[in-house]
């Protein structure tokens, strides 16, 4: 160290400090000779009719709207920023109507520098989130991975049209001559003319839904020229026929993640709901934001933790999973909770409800007008539902076949000990049915009859047309997966989550990042949203076998799975069988769950019900939103299926309840929980449901 260091650096302290000093002086005395100016102004100085008299009038009224004096901040910022300045009068065109720039509400430039000081400083406690170190044994990204993959897929697809020049050529033209077109198109606009859009608006696209995306020619040519890029992509992928379909697919996912990603509608500078919210409010709206990112990036230890819904609404037990009821049992891997009934009789076969352990299993008793669960309580069936552990390390090595018999099987002995019953109709809902769906060639197999009937929710038994979740698994991204789990023994509960959210990523990600971070709007209070983001871990030994055996491998529909050295075979599934799929589907798609439902060598009552994965499931009847086809037994192709099945309005539950009921009328006085062998160990909805990660 220099010798003449430490007797510097006092010095150099105490001048910094007087210049401080002497900042903060001539900012409050600027701020008080523009309040004397302000005072001293006129009011009838202000143009006739333009509404001038009331705004000095609030001013005057309204001293807060001054950037307080506060030492956390830097001083000295110019009353007027000379960027806000220069784009102030496309700002006010585009903060007022059509026509009306005049009457547009003008920022308070003075709040503008005072909150971009704020935003720095939020600015900085989110880099300081998301620079954290991760704890011990936790991952920190996956980002990484990702880009890996996307880069790896999309570059087969440019190599293989780079390694054609005439093919290259053509396509560029191609480009070129559409980006001409529009640019041709977009001139005329400024110069007056009218005319459609080379790309016309698409009112299902809610990223352009403001007008500014089609009335002003310069947010209409970012929407077109956006769209000119990606549907231009999107068709090099689907003619890279020389690829193979897997190959292609890879490419076409990930450049959706990246097309979603660049949307205009995703930046400040070109988003106008954006950019008007920020003039309007002087900026307030990018301080919240950057508030809440830093809050996200907090919660998520340094990944962004994306708030979806207003958590302080919503708490399980109290107006999420509701319906009366107790646990009255609890294993290593389960509760078993059994529903008060509503009825003075009930049907005397039980219903078990196996739910998926993806996520939890209140989304079939979601709120009282959108539970299933009290729906089915209210139509006279004695209902029980399986509360899945939110595994830790203890569970690294329960796979399916725990699941079998420490779960259904569980079940359906603590069943028989609460009512006497030795047969069973269950419901298996996703991966849930999966489970259900082996544990039934397994009883086939052995001679079990305590399952007379079974339904499936959106259940995939054969993997050949799994969807988008599939690209998710090869042979290098299990061997990823499994490295990653080595440690903890589960997967962690974002791994899952995020992988959904990719699917839809318009959504479930880049609609937040927009209302949250841009606007500075806190999310609404959503029940969906709020059983979304509960999400839960998965045992190593359950995610890989459900990856490798059925993603992968597809083994159950093939026949080469087995528990307990027994085989697996659907087509010993005699017991009839109600299959639901919903037309929408990202996760157990249509096409795939109707390809699975010819397995089964009994009788199927296939039923096609709208929309997706969870709101075509909870379609409930007090608040019907679509509808629901029935046809023939599924044998044949989807779309024959489709194209000769019946539409009808409404929900499908009540098609459900007449089905399941007709088979087993017998009746019996109603049954309260507790009043069998089984006596209560808590309340519904129990303690598993209530671990979070």
């Amino acid at each position: 160290m220099s010798p003449t260091g430490p007797r510097r650096a006092p010095e150099t302290g105490q001048v910094n400090k007087a210049k401080i000093a002497a900042r903060k002086k001539r900012a409050l005395a600027q701020a008080s000779a523009q309040e004397k100016r302000r005072a001293k102004t006129p009011a009838a100085q202000a143009a006739p009719g333009n509404g001038a008299e009331a705004k000095g009038a609030e001013a005057s009224a309204a001293p807060a709207a001054a950037p307080p004096a506060q030492p956390g901040f830097p001083v000295g910022f110019p009353a007027v920023p000379p960027a806000f300045a220069a784009l102030s009068p496309i700002l006010a065109n585009l903060a007022g109507p059509s026509g009306a720039a005049s009457a547009a509400p003008k920022p308070d430039f003075e709040r503008m520098a005072y909150n971009i000081a704020r935003l720095f400083e939020q600015g900085g406690k989110a880099l300081a989130a998301s620079l954290k170190p991760p704890a011990k044994g936790e991952i920190k990204s996956e980002l990484s991975t990702e880009l890996s993959n996307a880069v790896r897929s999309i570059s087969k697809v440019t190599e293989l049209w780079l390694s054609d020049p005439k093919k290259t050529a053509e396509a560029q033209t191609a480009l070129m001559m559409s980006f001409l077109g529009l640019m041709s198109n977009t001139v005329r606009r400024l110069s007056g003319e009218s005319g459609d859009p080379l790309v016309p608006y698409d009112p299902s696209d809610k990223r352009f839904a403001a007008p500014e995306w089609r009335e002003s020619p310069f947010f209409d040519f970012l929407r077109q020229a956006h769209a000119i890029s990606v549907n231009w992509a999107n068709g090099l992928i689907e003619r890279s026929e020389e690829l193979d379909p897997r190959t292609r697919e890879k490419a076409k996912f990930y450049f959706r993640q990246l097309s979603s990603a660049l949307s205009p509608s995703n930046f400040l500078a070109t988003n106008p709901e954006v950019l008007k919210e920020t003039w309007q409010s002087s900026g307030e709206n990018l301080v919240r934001g950057a508030s809440m990112l830093a809050r996200d990036l907090e919660a998520g230890n340094g990944r962004l933790k994306i708030t979806r819904y207003d958590a302080s609404k919503f708490e399980v037990g109290v107006n999420l999973a509701t319906t009366p009821g107790k646990v009255i049992f609890r294993n290593e891997l389960i509760e078993l909770i059994q529903y008060a009934p509503t009825t003075e009789t009930v049907y005397k076969r039980p219903l078990l409800i196996v739910p998926p352990w993806i996520n939890k299993f209140y989304i079939l008793d979601l709120t009282a007008d959108k539970s299933f669960v009290r729906y089915a309580a209210s139509q006279g069936l004695t209902v029980f539902i399986i509360s899945w552990v939110n595994p830790d390390a203890r569970h690294r090595d329960k796979g399916f076949e725990n699941y079998m018999r420490e779960g259904i099987f569980a079940a359906l002995d603590a069943i028989e000990k609460a009512t006497g019953e030795t047969t069973v109709t269950p419901i298996g809902y996703c991966i849930g049915g999966t489970l259900l769906a082996m544990t039934l060639a397994y009883m086939a197999e052995t001679g079990d009859k305590r399952i007379d009937s079974a339904s499936f929710f959106t259940t995939q038994t054969d993997f050949s047309h799994a969807g988008d979740l599939k690209l998710f698994v090869d042979e290098e991204q299990l061997r990823d997966l499994e490295e990653k789990m080595a440690g903890p023994g589960y997967l962690e509960a974002a791994s899952m989550a995020n992988s959904f959210n990719m699917l839809r990523p318009e959504d479930l990600i880049w609609s937040f990042v927009i209302n949250n971070y841009m606007k500075g709007k806190a999310p609404l209070a959503f029940d969906l949203l709020a059983w979304n983001s509960d999400a839960t871990r998965m045992t190593a030994a359950n995610h890989m076998a459900y990856l490798r055996d059925c993603y992968l491998e597809n083994k159950f529909a093939r026949g080469l799975s087995s528990f307990g050295g027994k085989p697996l075979d659907l087509h010993k599934v005699t017991i009839p069988i109600y299959h639901l799929a919903t037309r929408e589907d990202h996760i157990a798609p249509a096409r795939s769950v109707f390809i699975g439902a010819q397995l089964f060598g009994g009788e199927v009552r296939y039923v096609l019900a709208g929309s997706g994965h969870i709101a075509g499931v909870i379609n409930s009847v007090a608040k019907p939103k679509y509808q629901y086809w029935l046809g023939e037994p599924p044998s044949g192709s989807f779309d024959d299926w489709v194209a000769k099945a019946t539409e009808h309005p409404g929900s499908w539950w009540p098609d459900w309840v007449q089905w399941v009921t007709a088979q087993a009328p017998a009746r019996v006085p109603a049954r309260i929980p507790g009043d069998g062998a089984l006596k209560p160990l808590c309340d519904a909805p129990g303690e598993y449901v209530k671990v979070r990660y």
